[in-house]
């Protein structure tokens, strides 16, 4: 090379640098499953009529659905026969207590009427507690304990906490069963969970806390997260390990099930020999090499092996030294001069 071109070319001089990495992925994005559910029917019987369908907004408690269910007649008649037998139980007790104390019963069948009426209490209660399950207002309870008419009553499925219809899982007419038929899926969708997928070469970077971006294709847009748990296990298939990021989505753009890309921002410091991208070139098998300079003047290929990228710098796991000086600017050149 002249000395003209000699002037065209800028060194770099290797040496150990700290940085943070920065490890980009690919995630799927879940509900929030700290604010979602599934609802599950709490009795049986068949759909009578749906209130919401998916995509809408809903509060806590508000109807999803109504059921004929014939658990409600049941559980109310059950209550009622309760209710009669402790407070006949009850009233019998009290009166042998009286008795007792004039020689007109004994002690053991005062003690025996004692515990017929405790135990008779218990049902009430437990058939108390089944209405309750039932979601029978409170005023139908009362209506009942004062011997009042009882209205046919239907059952209603209310959201359990307030969010989105994310699924509607069943048709009029369906025939549910209690506790087992999950009917629709409610979540806040304000936040959601991206499960990326880290390698273990990137593992030790990431810790709970660390800053995270996830973007995606829909407009453009980015989100910022915070890694908020890593999984114990590896995956037998990707042989990766769900680092789990929590996202704020205004405006619910991410959804379930949606491909995104990630990446991590570590807080743990770490160290290495850093060159500018620039400097990293690509023979004719694409291996990446970066010139030397050498004593004597003249330049030498060097292959090097590339670890993470942080910013506009690449991190050399091997190849280089420190001291050693690598073309940044006019490679290229020299590139094509080598291989006239």
């Amino acid at each position: 090379m002249t000395a003209a071109q000699r002037q065209h070319l800028k060194l770099y001089t290797v040496e150990p640098l700290r940085f943070h990495r920065s490890i980009e992925t690919t995630g799927v994005v879940d509900f929030d499953n700290d604010q979602a559910t599934s609802v599950l029917a709490p009795f049986s019987g068949p759909v009578r009529r749906l209130l919401v369908s998916p995509g809408d907004r809903v509060r806590a408690g508000q109807p999803l659905a109504l059921v004929d269910s014939p658990d409600f007649a049941s559980a109310l008649s059950a209550y009622r026969k309760a209710l009669g037998t402790a407070r006949t139980n009850r009233r019998l007790a009290d009166l042998d207590k009286d008795l007792v104390q004039h020689n007109g019963v004994s002690q053991r069948e005062q003690a025996q009427a004692e515990t017929d009426a405790r135990n008779a209490e218990a049902d009430r209660d437990a058939a108390l507690q089944a209405l309750v399950a039932l979601q029978i207002p409170s005023e139908i309870i009362r209506d009942l304990e004062a011997g009042r008419p009882i209205p046919h009553l239907e059952g209603t499925i209310r959201a359990p906490l307030a969010g989105t219809v994310a699924e509607r899982l069943i048709t009029p007419g369906q025939l549910l069963q209690a506790g087992s038929t999950p009917c629709f899926t409610v979540a806040n969708l304000a936040r959601v969970w991206v499960m990326a997928r880290v390698f273990d070469s990137d593992l030790p970077a990431v810790s709970r806390g660390d800053p995270a971006e996830v973007m995606t294709d829909v407009g453009a847009r980015s989100f910022s997260g915070t890694v908020d748990n890593i999984a114990a296990l590896v995956d037998p298939d990707t042989r990766s390990v769900a680092v789990r990021v929590v996202v704020q989505n205004p405006g619910e753009i991410l959804k379930k099930q949606m491909y995104v890309r990630v990446r991590i921002d570590a807080s743990k410091e770490d160290s290495g020999l850093l060159i500018p991208v620039s400097a990293v070139l690509r023979d004719d098998q694409n291996l990446p090499f970066v010139y030397l300079s050498r004593a004597d003047g003249s330049f030498a290929r060097q292959h090097v092996t590339l670890g993470t990228r942080v910013a506009d710098r690449y991190d050399i796991t091997a190849g280089l030294n420190p001291g050693d000086q690598t073309v940044v600017e006019g490679g290229v050149f020299m590139q094509f001069m080598q291989s006239q």
